[in-house]
């Protein structure tokens, strides 16, 4: 508002009355106005504001002046093979015609969203977590309340809902490592070596970021498997690190032979510092399960160059072929003696996404790291306080994988019958997969040993190979694009994940419903067997 006649500098009071006064009579309040300036009001007509299109200036974000590592960021588990799905989803609910009535999303490990059932004590302590006023209530468990209680003590003002330590509440830690202790037949485990992560993708992320460094032929090298899970060339695009591919063995299993590391290794001290090696055990998406021997090879291998370990071992309770057994890194380190247990820099993680429980949106995981150099360990909280913590349910998620109903408690046969159920269901569509696959002309797959994935190789005949190239996709990218077009199967191609040059597969979730996956799989033989007529 503008001073009126006699009004007194900073008379704050007046100008106020005064502009009282002119919005009761209706009229805009009038300031000083300058010379050649426009000003705008939210009270002018839209025709009176013109707005010239062509003076618009030019965006400060744009593809040339981003992060140029974020642009090279790419997840195929979420790419263009899936917006295309969304895409086709859409024209289905606008009554679009199509030769199917659905889009199966066999691209992801999402448990739930494939049909698959909570675990009810899971899901009982969490509720009981997030709504305290249950723990009166007759209809839950009392081991369910026992351990909400307990979660509950350890969160400020008894709830879910406040900041936890940065490395995660301490109970919780305090149970992880009773329960690595249990798995690992009594290996130590120390609560201070436990940091609750957002899924077991945050603590990859935070390891990656407090190990890399350099720059030029010193900039660190991070050596994962082909295929792999494409979080980890994400990250290492994301952080500027240099990609060192190691081949899984795909004639032999998908094994993983130390040989090739060594290769690997070898040529890529050429241009890089290799100081971190990563292991998937169970492998995604190729789903094996590394035997004891070739634990301990990978160990002394890591040992004798000097590389620090990352073992992914989500799939830790997807074990599902006669003669395979989980062993963790931990274990095997520390069995081998004190000269690897004390020496071996190792980050094991775990998460609530997969195993029995599915339960991906909570996104509870831990990761524990052994043998850190102290100041670094002080480094690493540092990183992990700038995101404050994990979600705390995901937090008391992640107590439950740990510390689950015992025999003798009240809800322990519920817990075991809903457990077993999953895994034994797992196992039968592992089978039915591997078996189905093998049936069809042109596809081979390897024993589908744990983990949620099958990893089929494809034969493409050249004549589609060509026909890729003129539409500028990869050749199991086009084959998976057509796949989605004619049957409403979304897959992800091998290229996404990474392989030999020549090869070409695709990874596809086992988790749908039996009946629901033997329906998948027959579309997949039948699309296959045109698609190589068509192609021949």
């Amino acid at each position: 508002c503008g001073r009126g006649p006699g009004a007194r500098r900073g008379g704050r009071t007046d100008m106020a009355l005064r502009c009282a006064a002119s919005l009761a009579a209706g009229r805009q309040p009038r300031g000083p106005r300058r010379e050649g300036t426009v000003r705008w009001s939210s009270a002018a007509k839209p025709s009176a504001v013109k707005i010239n299109e062509k003076a618009s200036r030019e965006k400060i974000l744009t593809l040339e002046s981003m992060n140029p590592q974020v642009k090279a960021v790419e997840y195929a588990v979420r790419g263009p093979i899936v917006l295309k799905a969304g895409e086709i989803e859409k024209e289905l609910r606008k009554g679009i015609k199509k030769p199917f009535t659905e889009v199966i999303k066999a691209n992801i490990g999402d448990a739930h969203a494939m049909g698959q059932r909570p675990i009810t004590f899971l899901r009982q302590v969490v509720a009981l977590c997030t709504y305290p006023n249950l723990l009166d209530s007759p209809s839950f468990p009392e081991d369910a309340k026992k351990r909400a209680r307990r979660i509950l003590q350890g969160c400020g003002g008894n709830s879910l809902g406040s900041y936890t330590a940065s490395q995660g509440i301490n109970c919780i830690r305090e149970d992880v490592a009773s329960y690595i202790e249990r798995r690992d037949g009594g290996v130590p485990a120390d609560p201070d070596n436990i940091y609750l992560t957002t899924g077991a993708s945050d603590g990859i992320s935070a390891i990656l970021k407090i190990l890399i460094s350099g720059g030029g032929k010193s900039r660190t090298g991070v050596m994962i498997p082909i295929p792999q899970y494409p979080l980890y060339s994400a990250a290492i695009s994301e952080l500027d690190a240099i990609q060192v591919n190691y081949y899984l063995d795909e004639e032999n299993c998908w094994a993983l032979n130390v040989n090739e590391l060594r290769r690997a290794l070898n040529e890529a001290k050429a241009y890089c510092n290799p100081k971190v090696l990563c292991i998937i055990n169970p492998g995604n998406p190729t789903g094996q399960v590394q035997n004891r021997k070739c634990i301990e090879d990978v160990i002394h291998f890591a040992w004798e160059e000097k590389l620090f370990l990352l073992a992914d071992e989500v799939y830790q309770d997807n074990v599902y072929s006669e003669g395979c057994q989980f062993h963790s890194f931990k274990k095997i380190l520390y069995e081998m003696g004190p000269e690897y247990y004390n020496n071996v820099e190792l980050a094991s993680f775990h998460s609530t996404s997969k195993g029995y429980m599915g339960e991906c949106g909570y996104r509870g995981g831990y990761m524990e790291v052994i043998n850190l150099h102290p100041e670094i360990k002080g480094q690493l909280v540092k990183l992990l306080s700038v995101r404050l913590c994990p979600p705390v349910s995901g937090q008391a998620a992640m107590d439950i994988v740990v510390n689950p109903p015992v025999p003798g408690e009240e809800s322990y046969a519920q817990f075991i019958k809903e457990k077993e159920s999953v895994l034994n269901n797992l196992a039968k569509k592992a089978k039915l997969t591997e078996d189905m696959f093998n049936k069809i002309p042109g596809v081979h797959c390897n024993p589908l040993q744990g983990a949620m994935y099958a990893f089929p190789r494809i034969f493409i005949p050249p004549k589609a190979i060509e026909e890729a190239k003129a539409h500028k996709m990869a050749p199991d990218m086009f084959y998976c694009m057509k796949l989605l077009e004619e049957t409403g199967i979304c897959v992800v191609p091998g290229s996404g994940f990474g392989q030999r040059e020549g090869t070409y597969h695709f990874r596809m979730t086992i988790l749908p419903p039996v009946e629901k996956l033997k329906i998948l799989l027959e579309k997949v033989k039948d699309f296959h067997i045109k698609f190589l007529e068509k192609y021949a």
